[in-house]
């Protein structure tokens, strides 16, 4: 297990991060998702933390909080001492009735962080994150709020998630004038079947210094090894097809991952998270499992070293198709190449 700097920052996060949306569901979506409970969560969060992981996110959301106090308790049984694993989770999604029951808003931030501590049965949040973009809440309202925690000791970083570049680069630039807790990290999709983040975020989190935390790097099971075309599968995008996939893409990039995969000796889902470790924007990928069996597949994927010809081949059958402004920003970026003067 190798360790990187989360953003800009001198905090060291696993290049795997153990994901608890599996933790607690019992109907609806959340279901759909997982049915993880306190004795399966004990085993999963114990092989985590045996095979190096040291950051596990959550979020309060996630199964209405069991998420959040099946995590806490299982720190707890397992006697986990607190300096020896992060916790992350996030504050955005709906939690109570009513107009103030969910967003970004210094009202919910507050009630929702002393919640979510309680829950974990923590002192502080090692990261706490924005689950969402609130469109009705000034950037400015939401970062003082998220920097008043952080001056009282109860959250160490901040972070957001399913934030536009334009959102992040603007949060960023807020904070450093008013002096405010910088943005830690971005947690985003992105998987070989779904790249579009390259397009802008990739770009703006090297130039901004805000690190890149994977959220469903096997896009729903889609990269799995489940998933062939024209096959009958029972997965949970049977009933779940979330996140969207580009099918006829898909099944070209499943081909040649089963190809690796093979000649590798490896699984179709270890060889797509390696392909994430490669990418030098990706400060830690988030894993998920339902089962033991999944979860030590997955963590055997650091052990995947990829020939550069075998990140081409992967880049080459998943790459975006050419949008404006890029194909422009390319054509006009070589107008400043000056040769170097002679000695």
């Amino acid at each position: 297990m190798r360790y990187n700097p989360l953003g800009r920052t001198g905090l060291y996060v696993s290049e795997l991060c153990l994901g608890t949306m599996t933790f607690g569901g019992d109907e609806g979506m959340w279901g759909n998702i997982g049915r993880v409970q306190q004795e399966e969560a004990d085993s999963l969060v114990k092989a985590s933390i045996d095979a190096g992981i040291n950051f596990i996110d959550t979020a309060n959301v996630y199964s209405k909080g069991l998420s959040e106090r099946i995590l806490g308790q299982s720190l707890r049984n397992l006697g986990v001492s607190r300096g020896e694993v992060l916790v992350a989770t996030k504050v955005y999604g709906r939690m109570g009735q009513g107009p103030n029951g969910a967003g970004a808003s210094r009202h919910h931030v507050m009630a929702q962080v002393e919640a979510s501590l309680e829950r974990l049965q923590l002192d502080y949040i090692d990261l706490y994150q924005i689950h969402g973009f609130d469109p009705t809440t000034p950037i400015e309202e939401t970062l003082e709020a998220l920097d008043s925690l952080v001056r009282r000791g109860i959250v160490r970083y901040v972070g957001v998630s399913n934030w536009a570049a334009w959102q992040v680069a603007k949060a960023v630039g807020i904070a450093e004038r008013r002096g405010l807790a910088r943005v830690a990290s971005l947690q985003a999709y992105y998987s070989l079947v779904g790249r579009d983040l390259e397009r802008e975020i990739v770009p703006m989190l090297a130039s901004e210094g805000v690190g890149l935390m994977v959220w469903s790097p096997l896009a729903g099971g889609f990269l799995s090894g489940k998933y062939r075309r024209g096959a009958d599968t029972d997965g949970r995008r049977a009933t779940f097809d979330f996140p969207p996939v580009d099918l006829e893409r898909g099944y070209a990039v499943v081909d040649v991952l089963d190809e690796l995969a093979a000649a590798k000796g490896r699984s179709v889902a270890q060889m797509a998270l390696a392909w994430l470790l490669h990418q030098p924007a990706v400060s830690t990928v988030i894993i998920g499992a339902r089962r033991r069996e999944q979860l030590d597949d997955n963590l055997a994927s650091v052990e995947v070293e990829l020939t550069a010809e075998e990140v081409a081949r992967l880049d080459e059958v998943s790459k975006l198709a050419d949008e404006y402004p890029g194909w422009m920003l390319r054509l006009q970026g070589n107008y400043r190449d000056i040769p170097p003067r002679r000695g």
